[in-house]
C-alpha cells in the first residue's frame, strides 16, 4: 500500500499505531508488533516477495552470527555476495543479457522476473551492517531488533537507507520519554508535507512530463517544450522522492524514532559537489563510505581519485536502473565532479550565482538522460534543449512549474523543520490537519500515483 493512500492513512496507520501505543511500556511486545506491521505492509504488494525479505534479513543475521564465533572473513564476503547475487538477479538479469545480446546479435532467453519492491535499499542496509561487523564497528543484536531494523516499513520501499548504529538502539527507549508529545505533533507535520508535496504537486507535474518525453520518442521537439519537460521532471523527481523522505521521517517519529535526512535543498546547491552533499544523502554516505573511500578516495592522488570517483558514480547509475542510460547519468556526474574538484583545488573561484546556475544547468541536462527511455531520445531532449531544432513551442503547466520551484528552494529540510522551524501552536495544528484531510479526499479521486523511487 502506499503511504497516500487512504487504505493506509485511514486503516493501516490507525490500527498500527493504537495499538503500538497499548503496548508501548512492553519493548518485546510493541517490537513484535512493528514487525507484523511491516511484514503486512511489504506483502501487502505482493505476497509473493515477502519470504524473499525475510531470507535476507534471517540470512543475513544468521551468517554474521556464525561470523562472530569463526571470525572468517571468508563468512561476511558470502553474506555479502549472496545479497547483492539476489539483488542482481531480481534486477539486472535481464539487462545483462540485454548487452549480451546487443554485444553477440543473439536471441537470449529472458527470466522477466518482477522487481521486489525496495530491493534496492533493504539490500544496501544490510551490507552496510556487513561491512560494518567485519570491521569491528557493529555490535552483535538481538534477533528481534536486528530483524525490525531490516524490516521498519517508514523507510523499507524507498529509504532513507538508515544504518544499524543510527535505528536499532532507538528501539529500546521508552516511546513515552520525554519529548514525546513535540515527536508526535512533528511526525505529523512532517507526513503531511511529504503527502501534500506528493499529491498537489509531484503527481500533477507527471502527466506534463510523461507527454513531452513521450513526443521526444517520435518528434523534435520545440525549445519550451523541451525546458518544460526538464524542469518538469527535476521538480517532480524532487518533491516525489523528498516527499517520500518526509513521510517517512514522519512516521518514524510518530512511534518515537528519528530517522536520517535525506535531502537538504539540493536545488540551491552552488556547486556539483555541494549537490551531492543535499541530494539523497543516506545514498551519497554509502556510497562514499563503503565505495568511495575503500577504493582509495582523495587520498592517493589524482588518478585515484578520478578512478574512484567514475566507479562510485557509475555504479550509483546502475543503481538507480538496469540501463546504460544510467551509467551513462552517473559516469556523467563523475566526470562533473573531477571537474569540480579540479576547480576548487586550483583556488579559482565563481560567484555564488554563477557557480549555481551552472550546476543547476549541468543537474537539469542530467536529469534528461535519467528520464530518457534510450539515449535517442535524450539526444532529441538536449538538442531541443539548446534551440537545435529550430523550433520555439511552449511553455507547458507554467503555474505548477512556478510553485514547484518555490516549494523546492524555499521549504527546510526535515530535519530542520523539525529542530528549528516548527513551532507547535494550534494555527500549525489546525492548518496541518486541514491541509491532510483535503489530500485525502483528493487521492479518494483516483487511484494514488506509486513514488518514483519505486522502481529503484
Amino acid at each position: 500500500m502506499l503511504f497516500q493512500s487512504q487504505e493506509f492513512v485511514l486503516v493501516f496507520l490507525p490500527i498500527v499505531l493504537a495499538g503500538y501505543w497499548l503496548v508501548a511500556g512492553s519493548p518485546s511486545v510493541r517490537q513484535w508488533l512493528l514487525i507484523l506491521a511491516s511484514l503486512t505492509f511489504y506483502g501487502w504488494w505482493d505476497i509473493r516477495f515477502l519470504p524473499l525479505l525475510i531470507a535476507h534479513a534471517v540470512l543475513t543475521w544468521l551468517l554474521a552470527g556464525l561470523y562472530r564465533r569463526l571470525h572468517r572473513p571468508a563468512i561476511i564476503t558470502l553474506a555479502i555476495v549472496l545479497n547483492l547475487g539476489s539483488l542482481a538477479t531480481f534486477k539486472y538479469a535481464d539487462f545483462f543479457v540485454r548487452t549480451l545480446e546487443d554485444l553477440a546479435r543473439l536471441d537470449l532467453p529472458r527470466n522477466d522476473i518482477l522487481l521486489p519492491i525496495g530491493i534496492s535499499f533493504f539490500t544496501f542496509q544490510l551490507i552496510s551492517y556487513l561491512i560494518d561487523l567485519r570491521r569491528g564497528t557493529a555490535p552483535d543484536y538481538p534477533f528481534r531488533t536486528f530483524f525490525l531494523f531490516a524490516t521498519f516499513f517508514p523507510q523499507l520501499i524507498a529509504g532513507p537507507i538508515v544504518r544499524h548504529n543510527e535505528l536499532i538502539d532507538q528501539f529500546a527507549l521508552d516511546p513515552r520519554r520525554e519529548g514525546v508529545h513535540f515527536r508526535l505533533a512533528a511526525g505529523s507535520v512532517l507526513f503531511t508535507l511529504g503527502f501534500a508535496k506528493k499529491v498537489f504537486l509531484a503527481d500533477r507535474l507527471a502527466p506534463t512530463v510523461d507527454a513531452l518525453f513521450l513526443r521526444a520518442q517520435t518528434e523534435a521537439l520545440g525549445f519550451l517544450d523541451a525546458w518544460s519537460a526538464t524542469l518538469g521532471f527535476s521538480f517532480q523527481l524532487f518533491l516525489d522522492f523528498s516527499a517520500y523522505s518526509e513521510m517517512a521521517i514522519g512516521l518514524a517519529l510518530l512511534f518515537g524514532f528519528v530517522l536520517p535526512e535525506n535531502f537538504n535543498r539540493p536545488y540551491l546547491a552552488t556547486s556539483l559537489r555541494d549537490f551531492w552533499r543535499r541530494w539523497h544523502i543516506t545514498l551519497s554516505r554509502f556510497l562514499r563510505d563503503y565505495l568511495y573511500i575503500p577504493i582509495g578516495g582523495s587520498r592517493h592522488g589524482p588518478a585515484v581519485y578520478a578512478l574512484a570517483t567514475l566507479v562510485t558514480m557509475g555504479l550509483c547509475g546502475l543503481w538507480h536502473g538496469a540501463g546504460w542510460t544510467f551509467v551513462a547519468w552517473g559516469l556523467m556526474h563523475g566526470v562533473g565532479l573531477i571537474v569540480c574538484h579540479a576547480w576548487q583545488k586550483s583556488g579559482l573561484v565563481l560567484p555564488a550565482a554563477l557557480g549555481w546556475a551552472a550546476t543547476m544547468l549541468f543537474v537539469a541536462f542530467g536529469w534528461i538522460l535519467f528520464r530518457s527511455p534510450d539515449f535517442a531520445t535524450a539526444w532529441s531532449m538536449m538538442q531541443a534543449a539548446l534551440g537545435a531544432t529550430g523550433s520555439l513551442g511552449e511553455v507547458h503547466a507554467a503555474a505548477l512549474l512556478i510553485l514547484a520551484a518555490a516549494v523546492a528552494v524555499i521549504i527546510p529540510s526535515a530535519h530542520r523543520i523539525m529542530d528549528r522551524t516548527l513551532v507547535p501552536s494550534r494555527l500549525v495544528a489546525g492548518a496541518a490537519a486541514f491541509v491532510l484531510a483535503v489530500a485525502i479526499l483528493e487521492v479518494g479521486n483516483a487511484p494514488p500515483a506509486a513514488f518514483i523511487y519505486f522502481q529503484f
